[in-house]
């Protein structure tokens, strides 16, 4: 295996990220949003997240070339979830199966923990039982499932929401 380089994204890295994210939004259910994002858009989201606070964005580098991305969001926008961030996490396709994502998520979740985040949410769409194994080992446990919320492919899907003290 090439090795691998888990590192603060850079705004350099943002049209292979939003070329990553891209992979999940065309053809599965695993993200909500209906259309491609534009490496624009990305750019807006990533000039959005702090330089030093809990919202940040981590990448796996494998051989020089970055194959995944991790980041945090706000869990929702009123004060005092301040202390919640929501985790997402997302490899190019032949990078998943790798052993990759517990190392990336976990640099991610030491980093938003010292930037005084206390909670961490996940939100995954179900079915995705390699998901949910990957949340339970890194010590997310789930608290609830929201039936039928989200419209993609031509059907309704629900989500599980999993919940990590930081």
């Amino acid at each position: 295996m090439d090795e691998v380089v888990y590192r603060r994204a850079r705004a350099a890295d943002v049209p292979r990220i939003t070329e990553i994210y891209n992979t999940v939004i065309v053809d599965s259910h695993v993200s909500f949003d209906g259309e491609p994002q534009t490496v624009d858009q990305r750019r807006a989201w990533f000039e959005g997240l702090s330089a030093e606070g809990p919202h940040q964005a981590w990448v796996a580098e494998a051989g020089g070339r970055v194959v995944g991305v991790a980041y945090s969001s706000p869990w929702k926008p009123k004060t005092g979830y301040a202390g919640t961030v929501e985790t997402t996490i997302v490899f190019e396709p032949a990078a998943t199966g790798r052993g990759l994502g517990r190392g990336l998520m976990e640099h991610l979740l030491d980093a938003v923990r010292e930037a005084g985040a206390e909670q961490a949410i996940a939100v995954v769409a179900l079915p995705n039982d390699p998901s949910i194994r990957f949340h339970h080992a890194l010590g997310y446990r789930t608290v609830g499932v929201l039936e039928d919320v989200g419209t993609k492919l031509g059907r309704r899907w629900s989500t599980e929401i999993l919940q990590k003290e930081l």
